[in-house]
């Protein structure tokens, strides 16, 4: 071992490192400027910009593989064979990576969500940050992130908030078994047409639908914009509450009857 051969090993060395310190800086800056470009034309889906960003950054790191390897004098070529003949390995090692990066690939072909929908997947609730190669990055609304591997989005069901354009409010308010129903029902039906973030089409639903243990429960469904869901839900809320006791309507407290025994 001579010192020319240890130089020209430090050599290598710094030349490897140059290269995939730059591959990762540079796959970085790719990955971002593909995924922004679907930011400057409003009809091109995001989710799809920020997959290809995802497969251009893991690419490039791919070459800076090769470049490194040449580098240091092994040949590519009796590599691939090698990785070649150990692929069953290789594959069963890496089943669960591989299964993800299928899953992600499905996930844009058939996208059953984009960037920016609300949806619930596996348990967790979420606004989608971002769908990469292997994981799916979600945002709970208290700004919690939560990565999911693409195997188990894809595996499971997926329940989009943000789909559709309406969504149905539906809401119950008990009332007392004294309380006049029908001016309770005129109350409740005064409070939805004034809202006029409630949809005319379908109708607004207003009916007793349940005799409690100690209420008569009305049901409303009223159809509304999906982003005004919950604005809607909650003021409705408030108006009813504010509305009976104006109109003295009794909204009752679960109420137990104990019956003693004689003896």
């Amino acid at each position: 071992m001579t010192m020319a051969w240890i130089f020209a090993l430090a050599i290598n060395v710094l030349y490897a490192a140059a290269i995939l310190l730059a591959a990762v800086w540079l796959g970085g800056v790719l990955q971002r400027y593909i995924a922004s470009y679907s930011k400057k034309h409003e009809k091109i889906d995001d989710m799809l910009f920020s997959f290809l960003g995802s497969v251009a950054r893991y690419a490039l790191l791919a070459f800076a593989g090769v470049f490194v390897l040449a580098r240091f004098g092994i040949q590519t070529a009796s590599l691939v064979a090698v990785i070649g003949a150990a692929g069953l390995a290789i594959g069963l090692a890496l089943q669960g990576t591989l299964a993800n990066l299928a899953a992600g690939v499905m996930l844009v072909v058939f996208r059953p969500f984009k960037i920016g929908d609300f949806v619930e997947i596996g348990g967790f609730s979420g606004t989608v940050k971002d769908v990469s190669l292997f994981t799916t990055e979600l945002a709970t609304p208290d700004n919690v992130q939560i990565i999911l591997p693409n195997g188990e989005v894809f595996g499971t069901a997926i329940k989009n908030y943000s789909f559709h354009t309406t969504r149905r409010v539906d809401l119950v308010l008990g009332v007392s078994y004294g309380s006049d129903l029908k001016k309770a029902e005129g109350i409740i039906n005064k409070l939805v047409a004034a809202d006029d973030r409630i949809n005319e089409l379908p109708a607004p639903f207003v009916k007793v639908t349940n005799l409690g243990d100690s209420s008569v429960d009305f049901t409303i469904r009223a159809w509304v914009d999906a982003p005004d869901y919950w604005d809607v839900k909650f003021a409705l809320t408030r108006a009813a509450k504010d509305a009976f006791d104006k109109g003295g309507i009794d909204i009752p407290f679960p109420t137990t009857t104990v019956v003693r025994a004689e003896g």
